[in-house]
């Protein structure tokens, strides 16, 4: 498949710009262009649009469609000219790196940010840590789904010292689930999960119209790979513990708390529908996993105020949570397998959006009530629970995320469990 050949890399001034870097021997030119560059000034210089703004990281291009496909191919074209001109640098790991540090360090971060796009040629060299860097910093963390605050921290580190040849790798394993997910028909809305980044996109008519922070599963208790129809949303929802959440978190806090069930209005159901005494129950055994472990609709319930159902053979959903504070964590790999999505009611407002009753209005007054109700989906809309680690959606923007689960089969782009 011929794919194109997308310049990633700005020029070093106006003759390196209007080419295009086709051979091995230019492109060293460039670098030395850029090492030999007359220094810049202080820190705080003030820098035009054009250094500053290299491509924008948001979009409103969904990961799913058969133009990321095309993008993907473009940064693997760019990523293997990288690899065979020798890559990028190492950064030191050893120094916090911010704005206004002065330290021979920032060099090899400035030489880094730039091979890489992130930051301009025209910025020069220098051992200042300058606007021109502070913005390239931001603008990788951002493609790298850090937190965009300018300063090395160990998790920006492990992202900027991972190889040009293992980043090739990931966007070549990662163009074959794109192909695979976008071969056929996705419906003209859907909504996509995506595990590696712990992110939701509601997408319709080929644009991203809502995107959420996820909480996703633990490296012990994965959220599956899936595709289904939401076709249920539940208000106010009964939580019903899955057994292995009963073996592994009830029965062992049951055993130090035994008022643990009642402290969260969780009630012991039988097999018949009759409710149990949960001091009834030998807590020393497996026994009372026979029962059915119901939590009552309510605010400190595990699922909060809405259940978005599917069916799938997992058993998962996704879901709001009371523990809101989880969603500005880092790393967002907490459940048990299902998905929490933060500002929930935004995306149940969407899928009900053609079921006749159900506005924004009708939803949060029907939640004030703390009555279990359950709503059936008119349109159901189609949802894909995918693993993409590394996409690109044009711009020159190439997006990498932390291979949490390890499927991606490199062990340096686990970063997370290497901290």
């Amino acid at each position: 498949m011929k794919t194109s050949r997308r310049i990633f890399l700005a020029g070093a001034g106006a003759a390196a710009a209007a080419s295009t870097f086709a051979g091995a021997a230019r492109a060293q030119n460039l670098i030395d262009s850029i090492i030999n560059s007359s220094r810049r000034g202080a820190w705080g210089d003030q820098f035009d649009a054009q250094v500053s703004e290299v491509g924008e990281v948001s979009s409103t291009r969904p990961i799913l469609s058969p133009e990321t496909v095309r993008h993907v191919e473009s940064a693997i074209a760019e990523y293997s000219r990288i690899t065979a001109q020798g890559g990028w640098p190492v950064v030191p790991a050893n120094k916090k790196l911010q704005l206004g540090v002065i330290d021979p360090d920032v060099e090899l971060l400035r030489r880094r940010l730039m091979i890489s796009g992130d930051l301009s040629t025209q910025a020069g060299m220098s051992p200042a840590f300058d606007s021109y860097v502070d913005a390239a910093l931001k603008r990788f963390q951002a493609r790298h789904g850090l937190p965009a605050d300018g300063v090395t921290g160990h998790y920006t580190y492990s992202a900027m010292n991972v190889s040009a040849r293992i980043r090739l790798g990931q966007l070549e394993t990662n163009l074959g689930r794109v192909r695979e997910q976008t071969s056929g028909s996705l419906g003209n809305r859907f909504v996509m999960v995506n595990i590696p980044a712990a992110e939701i996109e509601a997408v319709e008519n080929g644009r991203v119209v809502l995107r959420h922070t996820a909480i996703v599963g633990k490296i012990d208790r994965q959220t599956p790979i899936l595709t289904s129809k939401i076709n249920e949303i539940i208000l106010n929802p009964y939580w019903n513990a899955p057994v292995s959440i009963v073996r592994k978190d009830i029965i062992p806090e049951m055993r130090r708390n035994p008022n643990y069930l009642a402290d969260n209005n969780i009630r012991l159901i039988a097999p018949d529908g009759n409710e149990v005494d949960p001091m009834a129950v030998n807590w020393s055994t497996d026994e009372a996993t026979k029962y059915r472990f119901r939590q009552d609709p309510g605010r400190i319930n595990a699922m909060a105020t809405v259940k978005i159902n599917f069916p799938n053979s997992h058993a998962v959903y996704m879901h709001d949570t009371p523990q809101k504070q989880l969603f500005t964590d880092q790393e967002r790999f907490h459940s048990s397998g299902c998905v929490r999505v933060q500002n929930v009611r935004d995306l149940v407002t969407w899928i009900l959006r053609d079921t006749p009753g159900w506005d924004r209005r009708t939803i949060e007054t029907t939640i004030q009530t703390e009555e279990d109700q359950r709503i059936p989906v008119a349109n159901p809309v189609p949802v894909y629970f995918t693993y993409i680690s590394a996409w690109s959606t044009g711009s020159g923007v190439v997006h990498f995320r932390d291979d949490i689960y390890g499927r991606d089969g490199v062990e340096e782009l686990q970063i997370s469990t290497a901290l």
